[in-house]
């Protein structure tokens, strides 16, 4: 044995190496990959070998790839081990014959082999970016059930996947399940597994769960070994010391438009209006890009760049759609709901003046990460009621726990991300934090974010106090003259009005509705009934545009619901 390289130790002794490739004559015993990046484990078999000089495989069953191999096209040949998969350095045929019907090739003998560590010392995770859905099929009651979830990360006897919460029925009632994953690129593998360990986050109402897959055949672990290495490569393309130069894995190159929709946790949840669905793609990136943090990792720069590309285009496209969408997010965690509430509605002020794109992109990228910081607090710190005062001594650590995760977003304007992530929750008289800045040092857009920031916290509930009606917020921050810029108080009261866009008020005539437009002189033009005081669902009632007033009277009041 050897140094070790990746994952792998590399095994040197020629009688080392002679032991580990006789144990792959056999049938089913050996596979091969050509050398390039859409190859797929290809079944043959050794039939000898001859060290030092060469080896012989039959490749009848595959004799499509002859042709390249003549041409001298490189590959390798992988194998397991008593439970460790083995591969060889790239090798080349020395000839190709065909003997008695059987077609065989006669390759170099490796000088080395590399052995994969055992599973407990690799586990192949899926970084921020790829997305594998899994299928869960079980039988649950009288029947069988399925349920989506995401790949966390695989290995050679297991997987981990993420699964919505209502899943746990099934898999307390399930001593085996079907579990076939669903990679971006259409390929699918189908696999036995039995439930192990389960983890819940109540707040984004999932579960983590471990799975021991079982009854594994040849042709099953070929498959696996396959995908285990390239998520592996695709893995090494991501992260601080990213390998830029390594060609993408075909497995992770998505299908062309018009394919079904990926397969996934998030791909069976409902959503009330088509933009809210658009929408729900940017929480996703959010929501995984939390976990992220929490697994120890720094803020992803591409993806953060990607996303907050996307944020601008729907907010061209539809702002006030947008608006009401950042509202229709309940089964979103509420760090990833209030970023998104933050970063829309500031692009919402910032349209009304001519701001450049690339400036427009940076805060919108801020605003949707800004509070992120918090989930890498102790559990329970910020759900508390009432704060002691360390408690709140600790929740100001949020923001430089956040700030030092962003050492990589090096297209991030500093001065955008310092005024957006770290001065927010600043004010004028130097009561914030976490830096206690005061008046001279508040950019203007500190202290229009701090606005914003405030107004979005104050709609939704909180341990120690429900959502505020939007009259009473714009009371609070008009009397606070010393903490909030009451200019910047103003320009929001203008741009969003007394019944803003989300908001759900009485009329009259006795209906609910949700506001979803406003007309120029920002009275109410679109609005959806609805029965109940609940956030907004896909079984809202009927939708009313124009005059909305003459059939259901004056607003009567505003009914503060927390989304």
């Amino acid at each position: 044995m050897g140094q070790v390289q990746d994952e792998f130790i590399r095994v040197g002794s020629p009688s080392e190496i002679e032991v580990l490739l006789d144990k792959l004559i056999q049938p089913g015993g050996a596979s091969l990959l050509l050398d390039r990046p859409d190859s797929t484990p290809l079944p043959v078999v050794v039939m000898e070998q001859a060290p030092p000089e060469s080896m012989l495989l039959d490749i009848t069953a595959v004799r499509e790839i002859a042709g390249e191999l003549k041409r001298g096209a490189g590959f390798r040949l992988l194998g397991q081990v008593q439970g460790k998969m083995i591969r060889t350095p790239t090798l080349k045929s020395l000839q190709v014959d065909s003997l008695q019907g059987r077609l065989q090739c006669r390759c170099d003998y490796p000088h080395y082999l590399e052995e994969l560590q055992r599973r407990e010392a690799f586990r192949a995770r899926l970084r921020l970016g790829m997305e594998v859905g899994a299928i869960v099929r079980g039988s649950q009651g009288d029947g069988d059930t399925m349920v989506q979830g995401d790949l966390k990360d695989l290995s050679q006897q297991g997987c981990q996947l993420e699964l919505p919460s209502s899943s746990a029925t099934l898999l307390a009632e399930a001593a085996l399940v079907e579990i076939e994953l669903c990679f971006p690129n259409g390929t699918r593998f189908t696999v036995q597994a039995a439930p192990r360990h389960k983890v819940a986050d109540s707040d984004r109402r999932t579960l983590r769960v471990g799975f021991q897959l079982q009854g594994l055949s040849a042709e099953q672990e070929r498959k696996l070994w396959f995908f285990v290495r390239e998520i592996e490569r695709e893995s090494s393309r991501y992260g601080e010391e990213a390998d830029v130069g390594r060609l993408p894995s075909m497995l992770f190159q998505s299908q062309a438009a018009g394919a079904s929709p990926p397969v996934g946790r998030r791909n069976l949840l409902s959503y009330p209006t088509p933009m809210t669905r658009r929408l729900a793609r940017v929480a996703g990136y959010l929501d995984a890009q939390l976990l992220e943090l929490q697994q120890g990792d720094e803020v992803d720069p591409v993806q953060l760049s990607r996303h907050a590309d996307m944020l601008l285009q729907l907010a061209d496209e539809d702002i006030e759609a947008l608006l009401f969408a950042t509202r229709c997010l309940g089964q979103e965690p509420v760090l990833v709901r209030h970023g998104l509430g933050v970063a829309v509605h500031l692009l919402a002020l910032a349209s009304a003046s001519s701001v450049p794109r690339d400036v427009r992109k940076a805060l919108a990228a801020s605003a949707m990460i800004h509070d992120l910081g918090k989930g890498l607090l102790p559990p329970g710190v910020i759900a508390g009621a009432l704060l002691r005062p360390e408690e709140y001594a600790r929740v100001k650590e949020h923001v430089e726990l956040l700030m030092q995760r962003m050492g990589r977003c090096q297209w991030l304007s500093d001065k955008i991300m310092v005024a957006v992530v770290a001065r927010t929750n600043e004010r004028l008289d130097g009561s914030g934090y976490p830096a206690g800045v005061e008046s001279e040092g508040l950019s203007e857009l500190a202290r229009m974010s701090a606005v914003v920031d405030v107004v979005d916290a104050m709609r939704r509930d909180r341990g120690d106090r429900p959502a505020w009606r939007i009259d009473a917020v714009y009371r609070h921050l008009l009397q606070s003259p010393q903490q909030f810029d009451p200019r910047w108080v103003k320009r929001y009261v203008q741009r969003f009005g007394l019944r803003p866009v989300g908001s759900l008020v009485r009329f009259s005539g006795g209906a609910l509705g949700w506001i979803q437009r406003l007309d120029q002189q920002g009275k109410p033009f679109q609005v959806q009934l609805t029965e109940e005081m609940a956030p907004p669902t896909e079984t809202m009632g009927e939708v009313l545009r124009g005059d909305v007033t003459a059939r259901l009277g004056e607003i009567v009041e505003e009914l503060p619901v927390s989304t």
